[in-house]
């Protein structure tokens, strides 16, 4: 070597690492867990993990939807980066199904003539239906990758998913080659060939260069140079035969190409999740699903100097995909849709000056008074506020709509009434929308709508829940499906639902998923291994682990409770539409957080049960006795009081669970107002800011009133100095931190968002500053911000209370003066409430209602009433009140009995169908008079036969419950198409079951008996020194006793420290059983499983409550329906 040479010193590696880091990479095939059981990470996780790695673009492409764009869009505008909205679909293979149709024109012809079939007079029941179960074979689909150059590309990608997921089914939509066509022809939509189910790699993976060519020729007559190849590499070894075919196929046809790595997570340490996704997704085990499993760890976000290195050998690949990246990346400043213009009548000009004339139309009767109009001048002074700021803020319409919707409900004879916030409107109160008086309770507008919120108010409307499907759809038809539709509601994995899923993906049997989702306790991973035997190599630490990593994660889409939203332009134009999984249901792919997000406003028609009780209840009292009951005008009564502060409150609205019951004693509520307290103190925000024990004691008047400081006075006052409503805490931001109009809405967002707790940690720095500057600090300042920080774990607005307060009243005047037609009402309103139908028929047995259960000739779809034979002094007492049985209160007047009938509804295995042909058959035919005649007549099954026979339906026609579960099978041969002849129908001469086997089979056949399991243990029982409920609710000592039932329900409240609540019931009554935790783990085999319960305790007897101190267990043998855990 010459003296002079130089020796080149390598690189460090490190340095060569940096310079790779320094390369540009921008990935255009990105899924996240919006794919649905396909994806491993959240959008905004993606955005941040490709934020960090230097990304210049980076593309959500998730499977046939927008579903995560919202948060995608967020994340992209707090992190910087720039960004591109895509989707894969699937195309059908060799031409498209459904070509040229106009899948939303068929849909509003679908509506249209939906409306023509609606039944006259009276419906029943629910009136919507599933779609069905979710598809699990789809036919097999070309997938393409779409993006979006520019918002015009985003609205026609919205368009053409809405129309392949409108021509499809849920979950099966139909893209077709037509629609294909023509976004391609806007110029604002580019494809990539997708992956391995794309038709152009299919064909380079099996070595088919002509196939691929052909393929690739399609797709660019469509796209032209807008079409793109996309090369991956995964380290699998086919990846680079496919790479270098597809490569050559784009050097023939002249096309651009680009490399992506098809991720599907962020960071490689999450592979494993994609893999438990994807047996899910099969519905495999691990074991089983190699076919369903990725292959490979390496579909995450990769370092762009890796990805350089690996398409090194394809010159200018990386180059064409960050310079393709950066071209179709675009802000695309989602702006929401407006609401349409209200149609108005005659000569108004403007949707403001139709409100005002609605307005002061109400006023008139609402506010009767001497000043200008007639109207009451405070109300007007109100009024005139209210309707400023609904003008500046241009909200009118708003109002409008919720009128119209209202308007058109009780046009169809449905209950309905606003809550919430709305009921701070006194503008509602003119309107008819709420029966709440904000002017006399001094509830504050700004709550509601302030113009420095600036934002659509939030009205939610109460409906009936069997009727709401008749106001949604009048939506549809109004708006029409592309400018109306529910918002969707995104399920996620729970603590159950995760560990049923990963469990099966793990390899355990049936059974022992059954087992898990019933029975572990999944707050504690360390029972999981006590409750089922592991299969092989498993720990019980990597199941949660998985189940923890994927708490929270996108399950499927389903349909929020009642939001909607109505646009005066294309829903599409923002997010596509979607069929919901209910029959003539469409919704947009964005819940109600995302909707909200980019400014969409919601509409909230909410089905509640009680409200559809209550109807039926009235309509059963004009049938039966023709009193015309007027909800609205009943008295205000001392013993409905009496019975509320008793706690007898089973059936209740909103007042019957556990917790209310122990607390109504100790309030013993006398007027209206003390039930609106009681519907908001119990719940989480009052408990976990300690108002509700220092407001009980206040009231009996065991301490004094006091006030964190003297300006919470007047906010306080009515609540005994401690804050109890929404408002109240707002009001105390207000005025002793002295927050704005903007942060009072960040605070009024943080008490009633999700994650509300990490919200308000954020606002804490702002209360403390703002109660100094007040002269507030030390205990008092800790105190009010204790009340504020409370009310994150949520709390009722005043309005929203003394709406419920209503209910609560008239369910609880309904229940007292005619308990037999309100249990009638609340069974044909099933499923609601806290209570199993058997509990409320056990409940109301105890208040004089007669019980019979079905019958071929005399039960009907639902339940129903008829006149039943009883003694007028015949009477029953319950907690110190009488009824007559089958009448009512001992001081009404009497009137004729009557029972309650079980409805065929109620009997196993007997459907809608089963149903309409027995009421079919006795309306053309009459009653049926023998059991050849009911089989010959309506052509049951033999499960239907059997149940009706076990449940004793058939005595009738003169069947007894054996004879006629053995008659059954020969009755199944008959049907209307043979002669009534069925050999073996006579059965031997059979015992008639006894009580308690006629019992077993009432529960088994319609999960209702007239009977207690304990009753027919009592005698033995009472041997073993074994009190009744009842007796123990009269002892109110602190003795030890033991006492028998059975557990309807388990509840452990985030609130109660591992404390854990037993319901236990008797034929005489329920007790409240409080479970310490060492108590519960001390026995917890047998406190978690068994169905009925001995219990040894203590007695805890204050303020006139009663509660048992569990402190042995065991278990009792009786059959019984499973209780309600933990709900």
């Amino acid at each position: 070597m010459p003296a002079n040479a130089s020796v080149e010193t390598p690189p460090h590696p490190e340095r060569v690492f940096d310079k790779l880091r320094e390369m540009a990479y921008a990935e255009l095939h990105c899924h996240s867990n919006f794919s649905f059981l396909d994806g491993a990470s959240f959008p905004e996780d993606l955005v941040h993990r490709a934020a960090e790695l230097g990304y210049r673009a980076l593309a959500l492409t998730d499977h046939n939807g927008f579903y995560g764009v919202s948060r995608f869009w967020q994340a992209a505008r707090e992190t910087g980066l720039p960004v591109i909205y895509g989707v894969e679909v699937g195309l059908p293979l060799g031409g498209g199904v459904g070509e040229g149709s106009d899948p939303v024109a068929a849909a509003e012809a679908w509506d249209e003539w939906r409306q023509s079939q609606r039944p006259v007079g009276p419906r029943r029941g629910r009136t919507v239906r599933a779609h069905g179960a979710k598809p699990t074979r789809l036919p097999p689909t070309e997938h393409l990758v779409l993006l979006a150059a520019s918002p015009d590309g985003y609205r026609g990608l919205g368009r053409f998913i809405t129309r392949g997921q409108l021509r499809g089914a849920k979950d099966a939509p139909a893209f077709s080659w037509d629609d294909l066509a023509e976004v391609a022809s806007t110029r604002e939509v580019w494809a990539l060939s997708g992956c391995h189910a794309g038709a152009v790699p299919r064909a380079a993976s099996e070595g088919d260069l002509a196939g691929a060519m052909a393929a690739a020729s399609r797709l660019r007559e469509l796209f032209g140079h807008r079409f793109h190849l996309e090369l991956w590499n995964h380290g699998m070894p086919g990846d680079d035969a496919r790479n270098d075919l597809m490569w050559e196929v784009a050097q023939r046809l002249g096309l651009g190409v680009v490399a992506t790595n098809q991720v599907h997570y962020a960071r490689r340490q999450d592979a494993d999740l994609a893999e438990v996704l994807a047996a899910i997704r099969g519905r495999r085990s691990l074991d089983e699903a190699d076919g369903f499993r990725p292959a490979t760890d390496l579909r995450h976000l990769r370092d762009p100097g890796e990805m350089e290195r690996l398409f090194a050998r394809y010159p200018g690949v990386v180059a064409r995909t960050v310079e393709l990246g950066e071209r179709l990346a675009f802000d695309l400043a989602l702006v929401a849709p407006r609401l349409p213009d209200f149609p108005m009548p005659g000569h108004f000009r403007s949707e403001m000056e139709y409100l005002r004339h609605l307005t002061w139309e109400g006023a008139r009767t609402v506010y009767p008074g001497e000043g200008e109009g007639g109207i009451d001048p405070a109300a007007r002074r109100r009024l005139e506020h209210e309707l400023g700021i609904i003008e500046r803020l241009g909200f009118a319409g708003y109002f409008l709509v919720v009128w119209d919707i209202v308007r058109y409900a009780r046009s169809q004879d449905i209950y309905c009434q606003i809550r919430g916030s709305g009921a701070d409107s006194a503008v509602c109160r003119c309107l008819g929308l709420t029966r709440v008086d904000p002017i006399r309770l001094g509830l504050p507008f700004e709550r509601f709508l302030s113009e420095e919120r600036g934002r659509a108010p939030d009205i939610d409307l109460d409906l009936e829940a069997d009727r709401r499907e008749e106001v949604i759809q009048y939506c549809y038809r109004r708006y029409g499906r592309e400018r109306a539709a529910m918002v969707a509601n995104l399920i996620t994995y729970r603590a159950r639902s995760v560990l049923r899923d990963v469990a099966k993906a793990f390899g355990f049997t049936p059974a022992q998923v059954d087992e898990l989702s019933k029975y572990v306790d999944t707050r504690n991973p360390k029972h999981l291994r006590h409750e089922v035997p592991l299969p092989a190599g498993l720990t019980a630490e990597l199941v949660y682990d998985v189940c923890h990593r994927l708490a929270g994660f996108p399950r499927h889409l389903g349909i929020h409770s009642g939001g909607m939203v109505i646009s005066d332009r294309p829903l599409w134009h923002v997010v596509p539409l979607e069929w919901g999984r209910m029959e003539g249901r469409t919704v947009i792919q964005w819940d109600k957080d995302d909707s909200a997000a980019v400014g969409m406003v919601k509409f909230d028609l909410l089905g509640l049960g009680m409200l559809n009780a209550l109807h039926l209840t009235v309509d059963l009292i004009d049938e039966n006795h023709g009193v015309a009951v007027d909800l609205a005008a009943i008295d205000q009564e001392p013993v409905i009081y009496d019975m509320l502060g008793d706690g007898d409150t089973i059936g209740l609205f909103q007042v019957e669970s556990r917790a209310q019951i122990a607390t109504l004693p100790r309030m013993r509520p006398r007027t209206f107002y003390d039930l609106a307290i009681e519907v908001a103190l119990i719940r989480p925000g009052p408990i976990q800011g300690q108002s509700v024990h220092p407001y009980l004691r206040r009231r009996r008047g065991e301490e004094p009133v006091r006030y964190p400081h003297p300006s919470t006075e007047p906010i306080l006052a009515k609540t005994l100095g401690v804050p109890i409503f929404q408002e109240q805490l707002m009001e105390l931001a207000r005025v002793c931190a002295g927050f704005d109009g903007g942060q009072s809405d960040r605070l009024r967002q943080a008490m009633t968002h999700k994650r509300s707790e990490e919200a308000m940690a954020r606002l804490r720095d702002e209360v403390y500053a703002g109660m100094a500057r007040n002269g507030i600090t030390g205990s008092a300042a800790d105190e009010i911000w204790e009340k504020l920080q409370g009310f994150a774990s949520f709390g009722f607005p005043e309005s929203h209370s003394v709406s419920f307060a209503y209910i609560v009243y008239m369910s609880a005047w309904l229940r007292y003066h005619w308990p037999s037609e309100f249990l009638c009402g609340l069974l044909n309103a099933q499923p609601m409430g806290f209570y199993s139908p058997n509990s409320l028929v056990q409940d109301a047995q105890r208040h004089g209602v007669v019980v019979c259960g079905p019958d071929i000739n005399l039960s009907y779809h639902d339940c129903t009433l008829e006149p039943v034979d009883i003694d007028p002094d015949d009477i029953v007492t319950y907690m110190g009140r009488s009824w007559r049985r089958g009448r009512g209160p001992v001081d009404d007047p009497i009137r004729p009995a009557v029972a309650v009938r079980l409805g065929l509804r109620y009997v196993r295995n007997l459907g809608e169908k089963e149903i309409a042909r027995i009421e079919t058959a006795r309306l053309v035919g009459g009653s049926f008079i023998s059991p050849e005649d009911l089989a010959w007549r309506t052509g049951l099954g033999l499960d239907s036969l059997q149940s009706l026979a076990a449940t004793g339906a058939l005595h009738s026609i003169g069947l007894g419950r054996r004879p006629g579960i053995w008659a059954a099978g020969a009755l199944a041969e008959i049907d209307p198409a043979r002669l009534p002849l069925a050999p073996g129908v006579d059965a031997p001469e059979l015992p008639e079951m006894l009580p308690e086997e006629a019992h077993r089979a009432d529960l088994w056949g319609t999960g209702i008996s007239s009977r207690h399991p304990i009753e027919f243990i009592r005698d033995q029982l009472k041997a073993d020194g074994c009190l009744t409920v009842a007796e123990v609710l009269d002892m109110r000592r602190p003795v030890r006793v033991n006492v028998a039932g059975v557990v309807t329900h388990r509840q452990r409240p985030d609130t109660a420290s591992g404390v854990i609540f037993f319901n236990l019931e008797d034929e005489t009554g329920q007790l409240n059983v409080i479970v310490l935790p060492e108590v519960w783990e001390r026995y917890r085999p047998v406190a978690r499983r068994a169905a009925a319960l001995v219990i040894e305790g203590r007695i805890e007897h204050r303020h006139g409550v009663t509660n048992v101190m569990a402190q042995r267990m065991e278990g009792l043998g009786v059959y019984t329906l499973r209780s309600r855990d933990f709900r």
